[in-house]
């Protein structure tokens, strides 16, 4: 039997949120012998290889200058950020940790779409905000050990990474839709990959890579592009309205593969925080589920009585 426009999209971002997850505990087991920063540089290089290919065959290569706009490159930038704080704290803090603070992205979103964009919020998604947040606290726990679990220099850099994100989401709204996504990503892959190339200098430099790292970063980044082109075919195929809840799939699967691939159990506080914080999330998506569909309806109303 078919399936439906919005359960076909909620399956799509299942898969990619569990394609990205494998994707980062394969890099957190890669990088516990290969500089950070070259095995940036190493997936990016094969990521941009893959997307010329698929842009080469879509017949949108030629509109590459397309790309060099101020907004796809402010997108950039806030990958390169996302990107950096984001697996500098996955390769000392526990993948499950690591994915529970980063289910505040959502929320950080919406409060750049308030500050930045002009965006109207009502009080409901104002305190939804607000309890993610303290759900946010309960995880890093400020005034924690520092052992990896709690609140550490490490816990901060995720935070940090999560406003980036929040940036590189509020820039991709503004780019020019007329702009093929697969050149976005491959614009985006040149700059992360120019900065992995920096922090591989700053770093130890260069190390001749053995057979199985080449591999697992093969993989990295053929998962990469997968879980990309799954989120593209989830908003396209339904309701982002009805898919997007389903990003939070992706704390599961970093639980399990935290455990099973790294022994790296959450503890209580990173449950219950993480709970808060997926909740106020979906609350917040369903009250601007809410607020859109009012704002469809009365859009209607006015064209009716006008015509």
């Amino acid at each position: 039997m078919a399936l439906s426009a919005n359960i076909r999209s909620s399956i799509f971002m299942m898969l990619g949120m569990g394609v990205f997850a494998i994707g980062d505990a394969l890099t957190k087991y890669s990088t516990q012998t290969l500089n950070l920063g070259q095995f940036m540089f190493l997936r990016g290089i094969l990521c941009i290889l893959l997307l010329v290919l698929i842009a080469s065959r879509q017949g949108v290569l030629h509109r590459w200058r397309d790309t060099l706009d101020k907004v796809t490159i402010l997108r950039g930038l806030g990958e390169i950020g996302a990107t950096t704080c984001y697996l500098v704290a996955l390769t000392h803090l526990s993948l499950a940790f690591v994915s529970s603070v980063y289910q505040a992205v959502p929320l950080a979103v919406t409060l750049g779409a308030v500050l930045f964009l002009g965006e109207k919020v009502g009080w409901r998604r104002w305190l939804s905000i607000g309890i993610g947040f303290i759900g946010v606290l309960i995880i890093i726990r400020p005034g924690g050990d520092g052992d990896g679990t709690g609140m550490n220099a490490y816990a901060l850099l995720l935070l940090v990474g999560v406003c980036f994100t929040a940036l590189r989401d509020l820039s991709t709204r503004r780019i020019n839709m007329q702009i093929p996504t697969v050149l976005i990503s491959a614009m985006t892959s040149v700059l992360v990959t120019m900065a992995g190339f920096v922090m591989m200098q700053l770093n130890t430099g260069w190390q001749q890579p053995t057979s199985t790292d080449l591999m697992h970063v093969s993989i990295a980044a053929v998962l990469l592009i997968i879980g990309y082109h799954c989120i593209i075919l989830a908003t396209r195929a339904g309701d982002m309205s009805f898919a997007s809840p389903f990003r939070y799939t992706s704390l599961l699967w970093a639980i399990v593969l935290s455990y099973i691939v790294f022994n790296q159990a959450p503890d209580q506080n990173t449950l219950i925080g993480a709970a808060i914080v997926v909740a106020s999330g979906c609350y917040m998506l369903y009250r601007e589920a809410i607020t859109g569909y009012r704002q469809r309806k009365e859009l209607r109303k006015q064209k009716n009585v006008s015509a």
